[in-house]
């Protein structure tokens, strides 16, 4: 097991953060396979200048969508359409860390969902949450789902203010562990990457062996 997919109770909660964490941590490759909005400077982007390691390699997005809309409708306003078929694994021997846009619920064309181009790769989850208000909703539903649909979940990463209270009812309600809590940080920057990245190796090495 190489390959792992970052998925986000929501957006705007971190995710591409962790995944460069995740990505350090691993010297993995990184992917995301849409990338809707701010291209100017996307999230590969952002993984590319915040890794130390030599080894990562960020594989270019299957499509860049001009708009930061739900994936559908930025295709749509593109002219084009989504096709899972398109989203295929690049084929390496690295280990690999793919995040895609927005929670396990956006829509990537008229019919299909995150959720579901993560059951046709068939890769396990990494859950990221992030601590506010409604976060526990929002991360019991989005479990529920990866339950649902059969999705093996590796674990959790809490993100942002800890919250002791809304950590420990998360974790008994959905009975999946937690693989680290990341704090808010006031730089997101290489050297705060590596640090993290530094703490996880171990017990990320354990988890994918």
């Amino acid at each position: 097991m190489k390959k792992v997919v970052v998925a986000g109770i929501g957006t705007g909660i971190g995710k591409t953060f962790i995944a460069t964490i995740l990505a350090e941590a691993l010297e993995a490759d990184y992917w995301k396979p849409v990338q809707a909005g701010n291209l100017d400077f996307t999230d590969t982007d952002f993984v590319q200048q915040h890794i130390s390691n030599k080894k990562t390699y960020c594989h270019p997005e299957a499509y860049r969508l001009s708009a930061p809309m739900s994936p559908h409708a930025a295709a749509k306003k593109d002219g084009i359409s989504i096709d899972l078929n398109k989203l295929t694994i690049p084929e390496i021997n690295n280990y690999l860390v793919i995040e895609p846009p927005g929670g396990l619920m956006v829509p990537l064309n008229e019919k299909q969902l995150n959720i579901d181009l993560i059951c046709q790769w068939g890769l396990p989850v990494i859950l990221v949450s992030k601590n506010y208000l409604g976060s526990i909703n929002h991360t019991l539903l989005s479990a529920r789902v990866l339950n649902d649909y059969a999705v093996k979940v590796l674990g959790i990463i809490f993100n942002g203010e800890p919250n002791p209270a809304t950590e420990d009812i998360i974790l008994k309600h959905t009975g999946l562990s937690c693989i680290t809590k990341i704090k808010q940080e006031k730089q997101s920057d290489r050297k705060t990457i590596k640090r993290y990245a530094d703490e996880l190796k171990e017990k990320l090495n354990l988890l994918f062996s």
